[in-house]
């Protein structure tokens, strides 16, 4: 995840990814047949989210390695899984459905593929880190807001705090100080997104949910109050 390239090498990935998206959006409208216009809202609520990782890697100038490639991989289904979750939003689809569970969890566990991959490849840096971050930040934004349908608004603070705690920064410049490594709050991280895809498991009881994201949603307030201790000391 370093180096700089042409951004034509960048461009093919990305519109590789765009494929990917329209095929799993096309998916999604064949399977239900919704109204032209979320039809159309479901195609670019995918493109929008490449579109996002098009500017993230162009800022940067990164050229995308063989981590890059497979983060690029987990936005785009995160991308696809956003159609579903609009869809589910219309009352066109459940609130929970299989594809949507899978897909999200599939992107979920490759979180800990590409880091394993820049490492190995001796290709980790900065900027692939915070690539990663951004794509695991929209997962959770998807992931909570079909979670939402299922237990309550109260389950979008799963992804939503991250950005209060950039904005936060913003205003408090304190808090944009790097922060010491820190194991527990990458296994806090990660248990969100397995949170909310247990939450959105067709079989999951709506109590279960509600337990297992509450829960979840404790240790990452206690993640970020750590930090923020940290910071202000």
């Amino acid at each position: 995840m370093s180096g700089v390239l042409p951004t034509r090498t960048i461009g093919r990935d990305l519109s590789l990814a765009v494929l990917l998206v329209l095929g799993g959006g096309t998916g999604w409208l064949l399977a239900h047949r919704p109204g032209p216009l979320l039809g159309a809202a479901v195609l670019l609520s995918g493109v929008l989210v490449v579109a996002g990782a098009a500017v993230s890697l162009w800022r940067r100038r990164t050229r995308c390695g063989p981590a890059d490639r497979i983060t690029l991989l987990r936005l785009s289904m995160t991308a696809v899984c956003a159609g579903g979750v609009l869809l589910a939003v219309a009352g066109v689809v459940p609130e929970r459905t299989w594809w949507l569970a899978l897909l999200g969890g599939a992107s979920a566990l490759l979180d800990g593929v590409d880091g394993w991959v820049a490492r190995r490849t001796g290709t980790a840096s900065d900027a692939g880190a915070r690539f990663d971050v951004e794509a695991d930040a929209v997962l959770l934004l998807v992931l909570s807001v079909a979670a939402s349908l299922v237990v309550g608004v109260w389950a979008l603070l799963i992804s939503l705090l991250r950005y209060l705690f950039v904005v936060a920064g913003r205003v408090w410049p304190r808090l944009r100080a790097p922060l010491p490594p820190r194991p527990s709050r990458r296994v806090v991280a990660g248990l969100q997104a397995t949170a909310l895809v247990v939450a959105l498991l067709p079989v999951a009881p709506v109590p279960v949910a509600v337990v297992v994201l509450g829960m979840a949603l404790a240790l990452l307030c206690w993640s970020f109050a750590v930090d923020l201790w940290a910071l202000t000391r």
